[in-house]
């Protein structure tokens, strides 16, 4: 690549190519909305004022939403707004996404309530809230304790908490953003009989406070934004009976309840909204780590410091100390971007189809790769940015928080990606693989590269399946002893699949200089894990010696090849430019931002003594 480009026709390629056709309409209003005063960040505020602005700022977002409950229904619509939300107000994004998704989403989807009895929530004098993790229960949901006791003199249920344990561990519950309405996980009791869990509405509180039998207790604050965090509990609260989701698989007719789900697979109807809660997870931390590069790359060109020679001034990210991070970490934006797009493609065709497993794995393995690598991505920004990096107005420091949020939200990224290894360990155990890579093959050729990465996971699969073979007796044995080796075969997994987008994001791409970066870009990201990998590789005989000699000089000198064009990578995210106000370090001259009008250097000194 010349080092000479049409920076603007390559911004508007690149941006294209992350965001897809049509993103002025997908993106655009949410853009602006969050581009205005409103949204603009209140250095001093107290937490308690940054929660509720949160939700009022939520209230600001749904006005520009043209139809909601559309809008639930719309995976890809819900995904977008949370690219933006996230790095602009974490709490907001938290409420956003109980509300928006997990919510409304889930009664949209149950196709049994009116537009009448939706309207409240869709115009928000009622904020949602999404209530299934216990104190005592968070992943294992079926084990949850809280009841719903069928009355059948009344025709109704009584919902009730059993135990210290079976307390609601959930956030957004209190009165604070104004009246709320759950959805409320609780096992169904029907004449004695354990039914499995459902979802139950319930009103908690109105305008002046929790309603009766509903008790909620404020957590101490959480890690990074504000945000309220509850102990809900129900002391015999009665709900009708059209307060239980059952869709037309669960009903009551003349009395007596059925259901067409095996009873040990109803709490997963009652989760359905999670995967598209995945989506929008992974959309949150890659918007955060477009927001956290481009403040970093700003930084990094802007703050100089003293030469390698004389009394010359440079950039200091013209050091390869500090810019060769950051290069890898845009490489691996840009492929986690990709990658979640492939995955709320693949949700939206797959989603309800024969291949719905195939696409959920997909959209679980991504949320959780992805949202890990935007904590690497948060801290290696910070890192670079130094102590201005800790410095919470200057934005960054939000994000390291925030992203947090975001690994343990709908669903715990461990437990996920644990499932995946298993998953993969079985299907490794079943099938027959042939040599994935031929040694001395073009490693600059995106399919050698996918190819022994894909060779890399099936060696650490073959380790996975040869560990359950010589554990020691018993099911937990069995699968401590495989599920090492399973999640790095897991982590290669994805890793080649969101490789595999960003090539194919490339290839998508008109001919020209943002395609040449794009294709830089993934090959220097496919090749950190060859690299990683190759002493595996060489010992298989699917690389050769003077290959794995090659790999750092390739990889540095696209490095520095991607280095000269970093601006114009980081302009292509589409940050709106008015999340950079107020953040000194966004500025071309930072330092004004610390300016003091009464320093003595702004005042002619003062005259000596004699």
């Amino acid at each position: 690549m010349t080092q000479t480009l049409d920076t603007e026709g390559a911004v508007a390629t690149l941006r294209g190519a992350l965001f897809g056709p049509g993103a002025d309409e997908s993106h655009g209003p949410y853009w602006r909305l969050l581009s205005t005063e409103a949204f603009r960040r209140v250095a001093e505020a107290t937490p308690e004022r940054r929660l509720r602005d949160a939700y009022e700022r939520l209230r600001l977002l749904n006005g520009v939403v043209p139809d909601p409950l559309a809008f639930v229904a719309d995976p890809a619509r819900l995904a977008a707004v949370h690219e933006s939300l996230g790095f602009v107000d974490p709490t907001l994004t938290s409420a956003a996404t109980i509300h928006y998704n997990l919510f409304l989403g889930s009664l949209v989807d149950e196709g049994t309530f009116s537009h009448e009895e939706l309207a409240p929530f869709a115009a928000m004098r009622q904020v949602g809230t999404f209530l299934v993790t216990e104190v005592a229960h968070g992943n294992d949901v079926a084990a949850v304790e809280t009841t719903a006791t069928y009355d059948r003199v009344s025709d109704s249920f009584l919902l009730h908490t059993p135990s210290a344990g079976a307390q609601k561990f959930m956030p957004n519950a209190s009165p604070v953003g104004g009246p709320k309405t759950g959805l409320v996980a609780a096992r169904l009791l029907v004449d004695g009989v354990d039914e499995g869990v459902f979802l139950f509405l319930v009103r908690l509180t109105d305008a002046t406070g929790t309603l009766p039998g509903v008790r909620v207790r404020r957590l101490p604050p959480r890690l990074g934004s504000p945000f309220d965090h509850c102990l809900t509990s129900f002391d015999q609260v009665r709900v009708e009976r059209r307060a239980l989701l059952g869709g037309t698989h669960a009903r009551f007719e003349a009395g007596r309840f059925s259901c067409d789900t095996p009873r040990g697979q109803r709490y997963l109807r009652a989760l359905r909204r999670v995967m598209v809660g995945k989506l929008c997870m992974s959309a949150c931390a890659v918007g955060g780590a477009r927001a956290v590069l481009s403040l970093a790359v700003r930084y990094g060109q802007g703050r100089e410091i003293s030469g390698l020679t004389g009394t010359a001034r440079l950039p200091v990210f013209a050091l390869r100390s500090h810019h060769g991070p950051l290069v890898e970490a845009l490489a691996t934006t840009y492929a986690m971007n990709m990658l979640y797009r492939e995955a709320v493609s693949r949700w939206q065709h797959d989603g309800a189809g024969e291949r719905r497993e195939d696409a959920a794995r997909l959209v679980s393995a991504a949320k959780a790769w992805i949202t890990w690598r935007g904590r690497e991505i948060g801290a290696e920004a910070r890192e670079r940015c130094g102590a201005q990096g800790l410095l919470v107005h200057n934005g960054i420091a939000d994000q390291l928080a925030a992203v947090e949020g975001t690994i343990t939200a709908e669903g715990d990224n461990q437990a996920t990606m644990s499932k995946v290894a298993a998953e993969l360990v079985l299907e490794h155990r079943a099938a027959r693989h042939g040599a994935a890579a031929v040694p001395g093959g073009d490693l600059t050729r995106p399919e050698v590269a996918h190819g022994l990465l894909r060779a890399a996971r099936n060696i650490w699969l073959d380790r996975a399946v040869a560990g359950t073979r010589q554990a020691p007796p018993g099911a937990l044995a069995r699968r401590n002893g495989s599920m090492g080796p399973a999640l790095r075969a897991a982590d290669l997994h994805v890793h080649r699949q969101a490789a595999e987008a960003l090539a194919r994001a490339a290839a998508e791409t008109a001919p020209g200089a943002g395609r040449e970066l794009l294709e830089s870009l993934h090959l220097l990201f496919a090749l950190r894990a060859v690299a990683e990998h190759s002493g595996d590789l060489l010992a298989q005989g699917l690389i050769a010696a003077d290959q794995v000699e090659r790999l750092p000089l390739l990889r540095e000198a696209l490095i520095t090849r991607i280095a000269r064009h970093a601006r114009t990578l980081v302009d292509a995210f589409a940050v709106p430019e008015a999340f950079f106000a107020g953040i000194p370090i966004a500025s071309a001259d930072y330092v004004t931002a610390y300016d003091d009008p009464e320093g003595p250097w702004h005042t002619p000194p003062r005259q000596r003594r004699r």
